[in-house]
């Protein structure tokens, strides 16, 4: 036990600052040996700090317990060091990549990431706003770019920075980063017809208000409209369950309306997959008999046989790109390009 008191022990310098109550700035300061304003400074993500003197005062805050004052450097700089981020499902594996995206950035210049799930209702995104709005952030990203009228107001009159992200295809409010899935949709369509299909289904997202899979939809129909096919074949976004399950719920009803079908085009990767196994499980050569294709190029679209044919989406250069974009405006930057366009890919497998 004595040398666990000893005079000098880390252990023990620890305990006698949580003891006493909470660790002050000057404590902080002293322990690294900087001045109070330089510790200030680094919580404020002041880049006149060096990467060494952030580390040191790092290391004394985690060794004192000590907890900055947020909401007073808040007041004192005008500044909350906080982004939101608004997003449809923390379940969508792409925009969690999107996420981190922008988190490394953000992170990297000394803010953090405030996000508001907002499911896919008005109702829902209302509330998810208002609520991060009342943080007072610095700027918002919104991941998936749907606003209804009332959310649209309340973001505009917040009067911060704003990146829209995931979809070009409607007026920006302010800055955008993405790229437009009417002519994601439209290629893919494009390749299935340039390849010989011609009685192609369609599988929507089971969400009839969301912006990025109408614009999908209207890809789809422009091509087969372009190239003098039947557009009717669809299972509509309202009808049936979602993930895989609705790729082959929707895969099986297709078929039985339309046996002559030779193609399915998916609003989503998980949809593909989902019709992709309905078909095998069915005796349909894939793709002899009938080609599948998604969107979005998920880990398992190269991964299940024979392959996902699919649009590559660049999700976490998305993120990237907005982080950068917000950036720059928070530093008082207002020159350069606003809306940022980073196209897609087609991905070519062995389903298509």
């Amino acid at each position: 036990m004595a040398g666990w008191r000893a005079e000098g022990s880390d252990i023990t310098k620890r305990m006698t600052k949580r003891i006493g109550g909470w660790a002050r700035m000057a404590d902080v300061a002293k322990l690294a040996g900087v001045s109070m304003m330089t510790v200030s400074r680094a919580y404020q993500g002041n880049g006149r700090v060096s990467d060494a003197t952030r580390a040191r005062i790092a290391e004394a805050a985690a060794t004192l317990g000590y907890v900055p004052n947020l909401a007073a450097a808040q007041l004192s700089s005008q500044r909350s060091r906080v982004i939101a981020a608004t997003i449809p499902s923390l379940s969508h594996s792409q925009f969690a990549i999107t996420l981190q995206g922008l988190a490394d950035p953000f992170r990297e210049a000394g803010y953090q990431l405030l996000i508001a799930d907002c499911g896919y209702s008005a109702e829902e995104e209302l509330r998810a706003v208002s609520t991060v709005l009342g943080h007072r952030p610095d700027g918002l990203v919104a991941i998936g770019v749907d606003h209804c009228p009332a959310a649209r107001d309340m973001i505009c009159n917040a009067r911060i920075p704003v990146v829209e992200t995931w979809d070009l295809d409607q007026p920006v409010m302010d800055m955008a980063v993405g790229f437009s899935n009417r002519l994601a949709a439209c290629r893919m369509t494009e390749y299935l017809i340039a390849g010989g299909r011609r009685s192609i289904g369609y599988i929507d997202f089971p969400a009839p208000v969301v912006r990025r899979f109408m614009e999908r939809r209207r890809g789809f129909l422009d091509a087969m409209g372009a190239a003098g096919l039947r557009s009717d074949i669809v299972l509509d976004a309202g009808q049936g369950p979602s993930g895989y399950a609705r790729g082959r719920e929707g895969a099986a009803h297709l078929l039985e309306c339309e046996p002559d079908l030779d193609a399915i085009f998916c609003a989503t990767d998980a949809h593909g997959v989902g019709a992709l196994l309905e078909c095998q499980r069915r005796g349909l050569s894939v793709p002899g008999r009938i080609a599948v294709t998604g969107i979005g190029d998920f880990d398992i679209a190269a991964e299940i046989p024979p392959g996902l044919t699919t649009v590559r989406l660049h999700a976490r250069e998305i993120g990237r790109q907005a982080a950068g974009l917000m950036l720059r405006r928070l530093e008082g930057d207002t020159a350069g390009d606003k809306v940022l366009d980073l196209g897609f890919e087609l991905v070519v497998r062995g389903s298509a």
